[in-house]
């Protein structure tokens, strides 16, 4: 049976490219990047040309990168490294009901540290309003969370209003661009974020590498402690081989940024006028504001999405975030957006990505249907 892989927002496959460049870091670059013989400078000059490579991607500076075990990592230092450090008062937080777990659980773990977190909705297209942010905003606020792009649906925040926002009032923004990298623009001067969440498994780097964003004089505090490494954020011998990963991804990703945004957007429209024609009830959240071009939710009537996926086992798709897309979990995002149950049950991400053809959006459209009309109820 020939898969059709569309939840590429769950994960990506590693670019051969990638793969190319860490292979040697495994077999004949072994040596520790914080040894001084040749075969440690050798892996330090590998993560350091990295590192400006990842820079390179978000418009930063070298020294404002700090390498990660992935980006659940990377939110987790962001967080907790400004709300719950040990020269750090008691203090607020603000973020949104349509933000991935690694968000919303360290902002809950904080609240057991007697921080106060409001987590603020959004509209009925799935995206947080700037105005909710500045209600929100307290005198004690110390930092603000809001996702680039959702994950489950894929529309794209307002975070420079955001940003505008929170600076005006000396709060803290962070953003995870984990959806966002390497399919729209992400750049950390245009957004003014000061914290920036890189996680390398959604852009065809290896799954365990990310990395942290820190815009320079902002004070963090780590996660780990041991040796410190990164410049004390995070201590640990540095997984030289995925970073290299990293860095070439990050550079693959921004050569085909501009090429891949319209090619993919257009096979998303393709599968969905498919869909549409055959299903005219079936419609897609949050299809009226700015949405990633790879991402589309449909909400498929008369169905349950889990039982129509599984009449379809060719077709690799999700129920929303892969972190809880089993069985019947009513999606955060959609609750937010006011989205009913019933809808809600029947709602399948599909997310695309470079392996797509048309052929492949065609073939699982199709099947999509035929598994429709024998299901819908």
């Amino acid at each position: 049976m020939r898969q059709i892989y569309l939840d590429y927002n769950a994960t990506t496959p590693v670019d051969p490219e990638v793969t190319k460049a860490i292979v040697p870091f495994l077999e004949q670059h072994y040596g520790n990047p914080s040894s001084n013989h040749s075969l440690g400078r050798a892996a330090h000059e590998a993560i350091e040309d990295a590192r400006a490579k990842v820079a390179g991607l978000v418009g930063a500076s070298k020294s404002e990168i700090v390498f990660t075990g992935g980006g659940t990592e990377a939110s987790n230092m962001a967080i907790k490294g400004i709300m719950i450090g040990p020269h750090s008062a008691k203090g607020h937080m603000v973020t949104s009901a349509i933000e991935h777990p690694a968000t919303l659980q360290p902002a809950n773990y904080c609240e057991t540290f007697g921080c106060d977190v409001t987590v603020v909705g959004c509209n009925e297209q799935g995206v947080v309003e700037p105005q909710s942010i500045a209600d929100a905003i307290r005198p004690d606020t110390k930092l603000v969370s809001i996702m680039h792009a959702n994950n489950e649906i894929g529309t794209i925040q307002p975070i420079r209003e955001i940003a505008n926002i929170c600076h005006d009032r000396a709060v803290i923004l962070h953003t995870d661009a984990a959806q966002s990298i390497g399919k729209i623009p992400a750049n950390v001067d245009q957004l003014d974020v000061d914290l920036m969440t890189i996680a390398g498994h959604k852009f065809y780097a290896p799954k365990g590498v990310g990395a942290l964003f820190i815009r320079d004089g902002l004070g963090l505090e780590s996660l780990l402690h041991g040796a410190g490494h990164e410049n004390g954020l995070r201590a640990g011998t540095e997984n030289t081989p995925y970073i290299v990963g990293l860095g070439k991804a990050a550079v693959i990703a921004a050569e085909r940024l501009d090429e891949f945004r319209e090619e993919i957007e257009l096979l998303r429209e393709h599968f969905w006028k498919l869909i549409s024609q055959n299903i005219p009830n079936a419609f897609v959240h949050g299809c009226d504001v700015d949405r990633l071009p790879n991402t589309i939710s449909i909400a498929f009537p008369g169905v349950f999405g889990h039982e129509l996926l599984q009449r379809v086992p060719e077709v690799c798709a999700s129920l929303g975030s892969a972190c809880h897309s089993s069985g019947d979990h009513r999606s955060g995002t959609l609750g937010a957006m006011g989205v009913v149950p019933g809808t809600m049950m029947g709602t399948i991400r599909f997310s695309l990505g470079r392996s797509t053809s048309k052929e492949g959006i065609e073939r699982a459209a199709m099947l999509m249907v035929d598994a429709w009309e024998n299901l819908a109820f």
